[in-house]
Parts: C-alpha cells; structure tokens; sequence
C-alpha cells in the first residue's frame, strides 16, 4: 500500500505526492517546502504532515526559531479547522485555495483523476479567518440547484433542509462579498464597525456586539493586549445603556489575541472559560463568540457578540460568520491605520527634511523609538555661522531685497550641511547653527563638521558671483567649530518645542565664530585633536572665555 496526496493548487495545477512512513513533510509558498503551493493565501511555512502510530496527520503549524507556531490562515480537513488530524481515506484538506486529498491505494492499483470526497465535504460556505477575509465556496449552492433543478432528481440528491441551508450560506455570502465592496470606501473605525456589526445581527441571533482595539506602540506593534471598546451595539434599542456597561471576559479576549483564535462559549455559566467573571453571568448572558480582528502583520483587536436568552445559544456557523466578519474588519482597520501612518510620516518627513539629512529623516521614520525624546547628554561638534557686516548691510538695502538674498545664502549652506551629515538646528537672524552627531553619531562627526566649513568658505565664493550678477553685494562669514559633550533632544513647552542641542560646549561654538573674521574659521583644541591630518592648522592666540578659568586653545583652518 502507498498513501499520496493529490494535490490541485489554486491556479488550477495539479500533481501527486507520495508519503513515506518516518517522515516529516513541510508544507507552505516557500521555495524549501517539501510541498510548495503556488497560493497567496498560504503562508510561507504553513503545516506539516508527519507519521504517527503508522498513520499520517496533518499539523496546522511550523517550528522557527525553536519554537513551534500555528499558521495565520489556519488548515481545514472536510471544511473544518484543524490544529491536527490523523487523514482518513477521502480526506480533503484545503489551505488557502489550494486542495490536498489523502488516498490510501495498493502499489499495483491505478491513481484515479479523482476521490469521491463529496460524502465528507460539507454542503455550504466554509469561512476561513484569512488576513484578507477570503471566504471558500467549497460546493456553490446555485451551482448544485442548478444541476438538480429536476424536482424528483433533486428531492433524490438534495433534501429540503439542504436547500434551505444552501440559500442560508449563499445569502451569507451576498452579505459578505457586499461587506467587502464597501469597506473599500469608508476610512472612519466608526462606518467600519456599523457595517460590521449590522452584518452580524443580520447573520446571527447576536444580542449584543462590541468590537474592542488594542493598545498600541508608537510603530504599530501591540503594546500589551489592554483593550478599549470602539463600538458597541444591541438588538434592542432599550439595551443600548446597558450594553454600555457591558463587562467582557478579559480572559478571553486574552487568549483570541494571544492564541489568534475565535472562541465560542454555548454556556457561560458551565464554560471554565468564564471563572472568575461572575458579572458576564449576572448581566444573564447565555452564548458568546469573542473572534480576533486578525491580519498577517497584526492582531488589531476582538469582535465580541453575545445571546441573553437562557435557551438559546451559538451555533458553530455563528462562529464561522463572526470569524469572517471579524477577518475582513481588521482588513479595513489596518487599511486605515496604514493610510493615517502614511499620512503621518508625510507631515513628518517634509518637516524633519528642512533640518536633517535623508538618511537621518528615514531612520526616524523607521525607528521613531531611536529617536529618544528628552535631553540625552551626547558627544558632538557644534558650528556657528555668520554674515559679517549684516547690520549695515540691511541698514543700506531694502528688506525685500535682504530676504532674497538671505533666502540664496542658507539655501546654499544648508544643502552643504546635509551632504556631510549634519543636522541643521536652527537659522539666528543671519546665522547658521548646525551640530554633526545628533541624533545620531558617528566617528567622523568632527571631520565632517571641518569638511562643511571649509566647503561653506569655498560655497561662498561662487554664491558672491551669483548674488553679484542678481544686484546684491559681497558678503563674508565667519565660522566656530568645538567638539565637547552637550544635552540633545526636544527642549522647550508643552504647546511648542524643538530639537536642539544646548550646554558649554554649544556656548563655546558660539564664542568662536564670534571671534572669527570673514573669511576664517575657528576651531577648538578638541576639534583639531580628531581632525589632525585633515587640513592645514594654524595656532592662535588662547581665547578667553567668560566662566572659564583658563584661556581656550584655538586653531586657524586654512582652506584656500
């Protein structure tokens, strides 16, 4: 005997593959599976089939990292989820839209095209808690009524109830296919949660329905699993301020997020489930369904629904419902969560590009937790830059005319002070101060700094040339640079703050460029020590410094 699975992918390709006892089949879309199904609906490692007691069994599930983890998609045997199954003969298992049928034949007896599995698979729609909120039509109901639309073949193939079912779960998946259209257009939480939770009560005997979203860190990933409600909705109209008092089991949300399952409770009272939430059986509450809003990135949240009435209860097509429903809310909720991130990180990027380098702009973007908020203490280099003679410059020219050439003048020295890495930190009148280090260092800091002011006094030369030929006249600056450690971060109010360095060795910076003539830059003793080779140095007389106790060692950059 050799027991094969004949597989059809959802593209419609088709082939066999033979198992051998004692071993270990990976099935997934990754190229290393064993079995690599052609489907965007599969995950990349999704289940195994292993040996067990001479039989063989379908795993939902793969090891990584030493650890064993379920597949997001799930695994279904005859239309039902499945952590694990020992595979009868007939037994088809379906994942995403791919189909995989066990057969159990004699060595020398002929593969047939096709198993006679429709005695094991359910009649109806089978949901599956997709990230998408995919829905698998296992047999169409049209299609089977069509093909027995003869009444005495039909009442000999199908019987009453059947076709009552059928159009049950093909008005489902009107429902749904109609959910699907419109969440495409609505980009509020609030519209997505009314159509979901009008869904439901159309689809299910529910009661009541709350949908609850978790807590989340500054990128996205969930924090804890705390959760607060963002709908709430009953039946009745006269429940509605009741409902919103409604106490939830966070032991059981717990466990939908953490395990990424849907729960079905058909007795509170009796379910272990609820021990210890003696207020969900106070309110009189009989059957719940707790599903998670579940995508491959993420775990957004639950859709918890709930019957009162004390003989009545879910039913596990209710859960299938609610799991679907649930599926395709969190595609909505994570469309709009990605839409208002990107429209977050636009703002933010057009405001951090005007002060920092794109490659400092993308990691904040990336990893906004690097990017500490409040003051770190932090090695950098600091530099001052300043027109010389700007007073009586603008005392003699009109304002409009000082603007313009201002405008030219920061536009020039500013892209020089990205191209090396700096971070611009502010404009002071007619001066730049710019620091290399924050938020984020790097060895060459202080060699950098040096490079940008030598290119700023060269920069400046041809800009004379242009602002000459526009009508303006010549300008020179002067330039201070020190390296020394200062306090960095966002400083300032509440209402308004900024990102900024301050401290003795910023104070110091400043000093310098005060004492530079056009033309010439200043550096310190600390600067020069990390740039000795760069450039031409040239001792200068110590600089005395207010609240310094001894004169500060300076240098002359020579840059022609």
């Amino acid at each position: 005997m050799k027991s094969i699975l004949k597989i059809t992918e959802a593209t419609g390709n088709s082939w066999d593959f033979e198992l051998a006892q004692n071993a270990i089949y990976s099935i997934g879309r990754a190229k290393e599976n064993d079995i690599v199904l052609n489907d965007r609906r599969v995950s990349r490692h999704h289940a195994q089939v292993a040996t067990e007691n001479g039989n063989f069994k379908i795993i939902d599930g793969y090891f990584a990292d030493g650890e064993f983890k379920r597949s997001v998609n799930r695994v279904f045997v005859n239309g039902i989820p499945h952590l694990d199954k020992v595979l009868e003969q007939g037994d088809m298992i379906t994942i995403g839209e791919s189909r995989l049928v066990f057969q159990t034949v004699a060595d020398d007896q002929p593969e047939t095209a096709e198993m006679p599995v429709q005695e094991k698979t359910p009649t109806g729609v089978n949901f599956d808690d997709q990230p998408l909120g995919h829905t698998q039509l296992l047999i169409s109901a049209r299609e089977i009524i069509g093909k027995h639309s003869n009444l005495s073949i039909e009442a000999e193939m199908v019987s009453p109830d059947e076709i009552k079912e059928l159009r049950r779960k093909a008005q489902i998946l009107e429902m749904l296919y109609d959910m699907s259209k419109s969440l495409g257009t609505i980009f509020d939480l609030k519209g997505i949660f009314e159509q979901a939770t009008d869904l439901i009560f159309r689809g299910t005997p529910s009661d009541r329905v709350v949908a609850l979203l978790a807590d989340e860190t500054i990128d996205g990933k969930i924090l804890d699993y705390s959760l607060f409600p963002i709908a709430i909705k009953a039946r009745d109209e006269n429940m509605e301020k009741v409902s919103e008092r409604l106490t939830v089991s966070r032991t059981i949300t717990q466990k939908v997020m953490r395990e990424k399952i849907a729960l079905l409770s058909q007795d509170a009272k009796t379910d272990a489930q609820f021990s210890g939430s003696d207020s969900i059986v106070a309110q009189g509450v009989r059957s719940t369904i707790c599903a998670p809003l579940i995508t491959e990135s993420n775990v957004h949240g639950v859709v918890y629904a709930d019957r009162l009435d004390p003989f009545a209860a879910f039913t596990p097509d209710d859960l299938e419902l609610i799991s679907a429903v649930a599926a395709q809310t969190a595609m909505a909720v994570e469309t709009i969560k990605a839409h208002k991130r990107l429209a977050r990180e636009e703002v933010a990027r057009a405001n951090y590009s005007r002060f920092m380098p794109e490659y400092v702009v993308k990691q904040l973007l990336e990893k906004p937790d690097s990017f500490r908020l409040g003051g770190i203490n932090q090695k950098i280099t600091v530099l001052f830059a300043d027109i010389r003679g700007f007073t009586s410059l603008s005392e003699k020219e009109n304002p409009e005319k000082i603007v313009g050439l201002l405008n030219k003048y920061f536009t020039a020295m500013s892209e020089i002070i990205f191209a090396y890495g700096g971070t611009l930190d502010k404009y002071i009148g007619d001066g730049i101060m710019a620091i290399f280090g924050a938020p984020t260092a790097s060895p060459e800091d202080s060699k950098n700094a040096l490079k940008t002011a030598v290119a700023m006094q060269r920069r400046l030369k041809t800009l004379n040339e242009e602002l000459s030929a526009a009508g303006y006249g010549h300008i020179e600056i002067g330039i201070g640079l020190h390296t020394g450690i200062a306090t960095i971060g966002y400083i300032g109010s509440e209402q308004r703050s900024e990102y900024t360095a301050i401290g003795d060795t910023v104070n110091l910076a400043a000093r310098l460029e005060h004492s530079a003539r056009g033309g010439q830059i200043l550096i310190s003793e600390a600067t020069a020590g990390e740039c000795e080779g760069l450039a031409t140095l040239v001792q200068q007389e110590p600089l005395t410094v207010k609240n310094r106790l001894q004169p500060v060692s300076l240098f002359e950059v020579k840059w022609n």
